[in-house]
């Protein structure tokens, strides 16, 4: 089969590799050269993928199978087209084009689903925004509809923050869009990444929930599995199951829950591998979060996912600006026992940009708080340098 993988960083390079194990041939698509997936892939190409004409054009170029995105600033309306052709858009036009927005998200859950959500509500302006502040109330949390990786996330917490908010919030935008949802803060107790596969002609599948901690609206460690009552995985199953059936078609979906003493509060979804799931790289699972995507994707029967191990991935950061880095240290991860890491190879560093990622991993009896803290000190002993 021949996928066409929308979105080229560190995720898609994983899903690259799981594809070109089981023999199918991707062409990886970004908007810059010698994006991570680009180094393993078979083909690529380099465009705006907002640029739908573009994005035709290279569709009718390579005649894909199946179109699987990775990233958010692409003219998903195009992928309704793309499906009467022929063409299976992972997990389905409908789950890229809604997901690919927090708007059509938020509202297919809280409007639609009636699952529990925060307060939110929509700007296009400053004023906008103000006006939503007053009515979900301070603090709150202010991001942009399109956006990956924090980008652009903030939090109100004084009147003087919200021009401030709105700006890098207009500033770390992706996409053509220039709105923002502004959402109640949750008092929640941890938070949680539902990995939820759906399958074509199967039951849908759970993961062993990951707990995660976040800087900037970025994950910086994440572990498998997160503690968590009986009562509040069955709750959040059902809404992961819920709202992934109202989305339609096949694949891995990343389903964010927030824990709090009231109950399950949905958060987001992505309709791919998450980033907090790269913790199962650490084999953590029989099948990883990319094998079990691109399992669903070609209908290859999954008949269980297994917890294997305890796991925590914990990430490698760049400090400044580069346009060639290097890496120093990463022979001290090596000398750890139990412990791997992954560079992801972007040819370009920023300061926080996610440069690569410690993945540790213990028996099942091993307590996760001692798998976090290594996680954490491998990371620390690599230096990304320009």
């Amino acid at each position: 089969m021949k996928i066409l993988l929308l979105g080229s960083g560190e995720l898609g390079k994983e899903f690259t590799i799981a594809a070109q194990r089981i023999g199918q041939t991707v062409i990886a698509v970004d908007s810059y050269e010698n994006a991570p997936a680009m180094q393993v892939a078979h083909d690529f190409e380099v465009i705006n993928m907002l640029d739908g004409d573009a994005l035709d054009r290279i569709v009718a170029k390579h005649k894909p199978d199946f179109i699987v995105p990775e990233i958010e600033a692409i003219r998903t309306e195009r992928f309704y087209d793309y499906e009467k052709q022929g063409i299976t858009v992972v997990p389905s036009a409908k789950a890229a084009n809604f997901t690919m927005n927090r708007k059509a998200i938020r509202d297919l859950a809280a409007k639609e689903l009636g699952l529990k959500t925060a307060n939110y509500r929509y700007a296009t302006t400053a004023e906008e925004l103000q006006k939503g502040v007053e009515t979900v109330g301070m603090p709150c949390v202010v991001k942009p509809l399109m956006s990956s990786s924090g980008k652009g996330q903030s939090t109100i917490k004084t009147e003087a923050d919200i021009e401030k908010a709105w700006n890098y919030a207009v500033e770390g935008s992706r996409g053509d869009v220039v709105e923002v949802i502004v959402e109640a803060f949750v008092k929640f107790n941890s938070e949680i990444t539902l990995l939820t596969v759906v399958q074509n002609n199967n039951p849908t599948l759970f993961c062993a929930p990951i707990g995660h901690r976040q800087e900037r609206g970025d994950y910086q460690e994440s572990w498998q599995p997160a503690r968590i009552s009986d009562k509040d995985l069955y709750e959040a199953q059902d809404m992961a199951e819920k709202v992934t059936e109202a989305l339609g078609g096949a694949g891995l979906f990343g389903v964010e829950f927030f824990l709090a003493n009231d109950g399950v509060y949905f958060s987001e979804l992505s309709p791919r591998p998450h980033d907090t799931g790269m913790v199962t790289l650490a084999g953590t699972q029989n099948f990883n979060e990319f094998e079990l995507h691109l399992r669903a994707i070609l209908s290859l029967p999954i008949f269980e996912i297994t917890l294997e191990k305890v796991g925590a991935s914990a990430v490698i950061l760049a400090s400044e600006n580069s346009t060639n880095p290097t890496y120093s240290g990463i022979e001290n991860i090596a000398s750890f026992p139990k412990t791997d890491f992954r560079i992801f190879g972007k040819p370009t560093s920023r300061p926080y940009r996610r440069m690569g990622v410690a993945l540790v991993s213990d028996t099942l009896e091993t307590p996760i708080e001692e798998v976090v803290e290594k996680a954490k000190k491998a990371a620390s002993l690599v230096t990304v340098n320009s």
